[in-house]
C-alpha cells in the first residue's frame, strides 16, 4: 500500500474535532517544563507539540481527554496511523512525545499508570546519510554569485557549513561574536544547549572575512543586527530558507536538488574526514554528538564508498 502524501494526513488531521481547552493546557505545560528542564530544541518542541495535539484532537472526538486515555487507545490510535502509512520515524518520534509527556504526568500524580509502558518502538532501518562527493562540495560551493550581498552571504554560509559541520539550527542561531577569525575558530551551541569549539580553515576563515568585512554591513544597513547570518530584512534566515538557498545553488551547480540539502553538508563534512583518516573520536567531538555509536554511521558510509571504488576499478570487482 502506498503511502498517502504528507497533505492528504494533514488534511485528515484538521477534519478532527479541536482539542480540549483543558488538553491544550497540559500540552503547553509540559512544553514549558521539557523546554526548562532538558533543554529540548525548539524543532523538537514543536513536533512534539504537534504530535500532542493530534492525538488530543482524535480522543476528542471520542469524548476522551489525554488525561482518560488508556493503553487501549494508545494501541488504536498506533494502528490507524499505520493504516495511514505514516513513515516508522513518524511515528518513533510520536511515541518519544507520549512517553516523555506521560512520564510526566506520572511524576505529578496527575495519573495512576503510564499507558505507554508496554508500547513498543517502530524498528527503524539504519539509513546511511546522504553525503555529497568532493567534486560535487566544490561545484556547490562555487555556484554563488559572489559580486553580490546575498551571493557573498551564501559562499560564506556554504563554507562554514561544510568546514565545520554545523546543524542548520546551529547555523541560524549563530550570533556574530561566535566566531574568533584570529583563532580560526566558533564557538556553536549545539543540542542541550552545550556548547563545542570548532575550527573552520582557512578557506571558510577567508569567505567569512570578506562577508563580514562587505556584504554582512550592506545587509545590516542601520540596524544593530546580532546574526551572523542575514537575511534581507536583517534577521537571521530561517531553517527552510537556508534549505531553499541550498537547493537552489544546487540546481546552478548542475546537481540534482533532491540530493543535496543543508543536512548533507554536515554529512558530507564528517564522510570527507573520515576519507582523509580522521579520528572518530575527534570527529565526536566536532560534530558535537553526545554518543560515538551515532557518530559510527560515517563509517558504514566510507566503507560503502570504497566498496564502490572497489567495485569499479579493482580488474576483478
Amino acid at each position: 500500500m502506498a503511502r498517502s502524501p504528507p497533505v492528504e494526513r494533514r488534511s485528515r488531521a484538521r477534519a478532527q474535532p479541536p482539542a480540549s481547552a483543558a488538553d491544550d493546557a497540559l500540552v503547553a505545560a509540559f512544553i514549558e517544563r521539557a523546554w526548562a528542564e532538558q533543554g529540548l530544541a525548539r524543532h523538537t518542541l514543536d513536533a512534539y507539540r504537534r504530535d500532542l495535539d493530534g492525538l488530543a484532537r482524535w480522543l476528542e472526538g471520542r469524548g476522551i481527554g489525554l488525561l482518560g486515555v488508556t493503553r487501549t487507545h494508545l494501541f488504536d490510535y498506533l494502528a490507524l496511523r499505520s493504516e495511514q502509512q505514516y513513515a516508522p520515524r513518524s511515528n518513533a518520534r510520536l511515541l518519544s512525545a507520549l512517553r516523555a509527556f506521560y512520564a510526566q504526568q506520572l511524576r505529578q500524580r496527575a495519573i495512576a499508570e503510564d499507558p505507554t509502558a508496554m508500547l513498543a518502538s517502530p524498528r527503524l532501518g539504519r539509513s546511511l546519510p546522504k553525503a555529497l562527493s568532493e567534486s560535487q562540495i566544490e561545484a556547490l560551493l562555487a555556484a554563488p554569485d559572489v559580486d553580490t550581498p546575498a551571493g557573498l552571504r551564501d559562499r560564506a554560509m556554504l563554507e562554514l557549513m561544510y568546514a565545520t559541520g554545523l546543524r542548520v539550527s546551529e547555523l541560524v542561531n549563530l550570533p556574530a561574536a561566535s566566531v574568533n577569525l584570529r583563532q580560526g575558530v566558533v564557538r556553536v551551541s549545539g543540542k542541550g544547549g552545550k556548547e563545542r569549539l570548532v575550527p573552520m580553515g582557512q578557506e571558510a576563515q577567508h569567505w567569512l572575512e570578506r562577508y563580514l568585512a562587505s556584504a554582512r554591513p550592506a545587509l545590516a544597513g542601520k540596524r544593530d543586527a546580532v546574526p551572523l547570518f542575514l537575511s534581507r530584512d536583517a534577521e537571521a534566515p530561517s531553517r527552510q530558507q537556508v534549505w531553499a538557498t541550498v537547493k537552489a545553488l544546487a540546481a546552478r551547480a548542475g546537481i540534482d536538488p533532491a540530493q543535496v540539502s543543508p543536512h548533507g553538508l554536515r554529512h558530507s563534512f564528517a564522510t570527507h574526514l573520515l576519507n582523509h583518516g580522521a579520528d572518530l573520536r575527534a570527529l565526536q567531538m566536532l560534530l558535537g554528538h553526545a554518543s560515538l555509536s551515532t557518530t559510527q554511521i560515517y563509517t558504514l558510509v566510507a566503507r560503502e564508498g570504497l566498496k564502490r571504488l572497489h567495485a569499479q576499478h579493482h580488474p576483478r570487482g
